[in-house]
């Protein structure tokens, strides 16, 4: 009975450290990070600004790998959030063979970023993997994008948006991944023909004049990458329709477009939480395993 107590008590106390270890202030970029779980490499530079880039590699991994990459991007409203957000995804998809990243990108508190810049980041950081692939193990023509909230926002524009790479960075090198796993994100970020998103207010205040310029319904085209949406039917800040409408769109013009609606589930259902069962958590990433293994990336093993 003693030893039973004595190993609740231990488990406890790692399901306690593990919590802390996933709650550090989101005003924090420069995480202090278990180098045996993430490698953290700089990947941007830009007025006086460093950009992390966490990686999380499967066991076993070497250089002379050539292994399906996936880079996350958190959420935030473009105002600000924590690239620890996705750690637990990472972590979750190494383990099954895929090298996982997790990348920081200006925001509005910390840097007085704007929208415009979070998409010039998240195009910046495909194209870094991309660049580094052999250092990396990894096979530049098998890296996936994904975020949730904003953070899928940019990664959707890093697939669609056309424009937005950062100065002095080599364009020959492609920005664009080659597939998009998102998570609730806001794909209608302006008037989209007869359909005005109901917070476009929101939008035009953080985005600007013209926010249709990043608006990945307004920018698809018969050439997008394959996509998988996930987003819950009861989402408050991202209307469900909004998802419904870019992915009828985007199949409408040829693109592969895969919309999983998850009933009673509100924004930010697919977090992992240390305290809960996460079902959602591992739905989630159940389906975008599938997903990748559908584009041929991984084995049906």
């Amino acid at each position: 009975m003693l030893m039973e107590i004595a190993i609740i008590c231990l488990s406890l106390l790692l399901a306690s450290a593990i919590l802390a270890a996933h709650s550090l202030p989101d005003n924090s970029r420069h995480l202090q990070i278990d180098p045996n779980s993430a490698a953290k490499e700089v990947y941007k530079r830009v007025d006086g600004i460093e950009l992390n880039i966490y990686i999380f590699k499967p066991p076993g991994h070497q250089a002379i790998d050539r292994r399906p990459a996936v880079v996350f991007f958190h959420g935030g409203g473009w105002l600000h959030g924590s690239s620890q957000q996705f750690f637990p995804q990472c972590e979750y998809l190494a383990a099954r063979g895929i090298v996982a990243m997790s990348a920081d990108y200006r925001v509005k508190t910390r840097d007085n970023a704007t929208p415009y810049d979070c998409v010039a980041d998240a195009k910046s950081a495909v194209r870094w993997i991309r660049k580094n692939a052999t250092r990396l193990g990894i096979d530049p023509r098998r890296i996936a994008a994904s975020g949730g909230s904003a953070g899928g926002h940019l990664a959707a524009a890093a697939g669609v948006v056309p424009g937005f790479d950062e100065i002095g960075e080599d364009i020959r090198v492609s920005s664009i991944p080659d597939a998009l796993v998102l998570f609730n994100p806001p794909l209608v970020l302006a008037p989209y023909k007869n359909f005005y998103p109901a917070n476009l207010a929101k939008y035009k205040e953080r985005i600007g004049e013209h926010p249709e310029q990043i608006s990945p319904i307004h920018c698809i085209t018969s050439n997008c990458p394959p996509t998988i949406i996930f987003h819950g039917e009861e989402d408050q800040l991202v209307p469900i329709e909004t998802v419904s409408m870019y992915a009828n769109a985007a199949k409408s013009s040829g693109n592969r477009c895969e919309l999983v609606t998850f009933p009673n589930c509100g924004h930010g259902f697919f977090n992992f939480r240390p305290e809960a069962t996460n079902e959602m958590f591992y739905e989630t990433m159940t389906r975008t395993l599938q997903f990748l293994t559908s584009l041929g990336w991984l084995s049906e093993d």
